[in-house]
């Protein structure tokens, strides 16, 4: 599964116990070594604080973007993306807009998950997620608070950028350095690689495994509940772990 934990019909769509979470395929252009479309842009030379790249889909959150653009255009570039036809929007344009700003919104669309939240990491701005329900990869792995901002989408505005204005160019630098430690377990890369989406749903399955309500560290109560050995339900676990 990718992204979230309900369908386009609004429904459940995702098992704790059953299923894990994986990360949509990045464009190659942005990953290949020696061979990016795109190099990210220093922060003082980006244009907008951020932006949005993507169709409405009749989707509230995405129309709220599009109205906020039109009301802080110097601030907020969500350009009417061309998919078909001789104004189709080219890969390495696509990318150059996404580098031009220091915030890469991420609301939810027609399907459960969007490919710009991964995509945002080698670009190197940082995905601000507009999707209360979204699931992440591996997040008894990566510690998302480091890398990510995840906002209301019922709370898209004008306060969403004054808030993303209000944070130092320092604090955004560090948010992007700690992605970059990270960002190889979203590309799907040889074996011969040590890092990446495969090792990534290699240790989810694996945890999945140990723990299965049979392991021996899990354990259950009369009330229904399964615990660990500190007695701290699943549910109310506290990873992902920090980053190192």
């Amino acid at each position: 599964m990718q992204g979230d934990r309900t369908d386009k019909r609004d429904t459940s769509a995702f098992n704790t116990w059953k299923d894990i979470i994986i990360p949509g395929n990045v464009d190659d252009g942005m990953t290949a070594n020696g061979a990016r479309l795109v190099d990210p842009l220093p922060l003082s030379k980006r244009k907008y604080l951020a932006n949005f790249l993507g169709r409405a889909q009749g989707k509230v959150g995405r129309l709220q973007l599009i109205e906020l653009a039109k009301q802080f255009p110097d601030k907020l570039e969500s350009p009417e993306l061309k998919l078909s036809g001789p104004d189709k929007l080219g890969r390495a344009e696509y990318f150059k807009h996404l580098q031009n700003a220091k915030f890469c919104l991420s609301p939810r669309g027609e399907s459960s998950w969007t490919l710009r939240f991964y995509e945002s990491f080698f670009v190197e701005c940082v995905p601000v997620i507009l999707s209360d329900q979204v699931e992440l990869p591996f997040q008894n792995i990566v510690d998302y608070r480091q890398i990510s901002i995840k906002w209301p989408s019922t709370r898209i505005g004008p306060e969403l950028l004054d808030y993303l204005e209000s944070i130092p160019d320092n604090d955004i630098e560090d948010m992007i350095a700690q992605g970059r430690k990270v960002r190889c377990l979203w590309v799907y890369a040889p074996e011969s690689e040590s890092c990446s989406a495969f090792t990534g749903i290699m240790w989810e399955l694996q945890k999945k495994v140990t723990q299965f309500h049979q392991s021996t560290e899990t354990f259950w109560l009369h009330n229904g509940s399964i615990v660990n050995r500190d007695l701290v339900e699943f549910s109310k676990w506290k990873p992902p772990l920090p980053l190192p």
